[in-house]
């Protein structure tokens, strides 16, 4: 079982709101978001999980993989989760909704607004591979 941490590219074609537990209603504009998490047992078993659409509503990442219209995923096995939360904001993608994700961390959130430049300075930076 392979272990690390992943990027997850979220496509939203149109707005929309999702109940994200002790969040709360969250509203997700237009657009394409990244999510960086990571799994310590089955890398794999959990990027697959994240990509279907047939699943149990566990964590506050699975509001979002639901109501997406695509999704895009990357691995890492030498950066972790908080390293690529960094890298994400250090190449211009935007924080949103604080707490998001990271309820086990200091990071402010693990879930970023994107633009096709910080995507692209995102993949390049972090040497992330894509999912297969």
């Amino acid at each position: 079982m392979r272990k690390g941490a992943y990027i997850l590219f979220l496509t939203f074609r149109r707005p929309c709101t999702i109940n994200a537990g002790a969040l709360g209603p969250l509203t997700i504009g237009e657009g394409e978001y990244c999510y960086v998490g990571s799994a310590m047992n089955g890398l794999d078993s959990r990027i697959s999980r994240h990509l279907s659409k047939q699943k149990k509503i566990r964590w506050h990442i699975d509001h979002l993989t639901m109501a997406a219209d695509g999704t895009e995923a990357f691995i890492s096995t030498e950066i972790k989760e908080c390293e690529l939360a960094r890298a994400a904001e250090d190449s211009g993608c935007k924080p949103v909704f604080k707490g998001f994700g990271s309820s086990d961390c200091r990071c402010a959130t693990h879930l970023f607004l994107t633009s096709t430049d910080s995507k692209e300075e995102l993949l390049r930076a972090s040497a992330v591979l894509p999912f297969s």
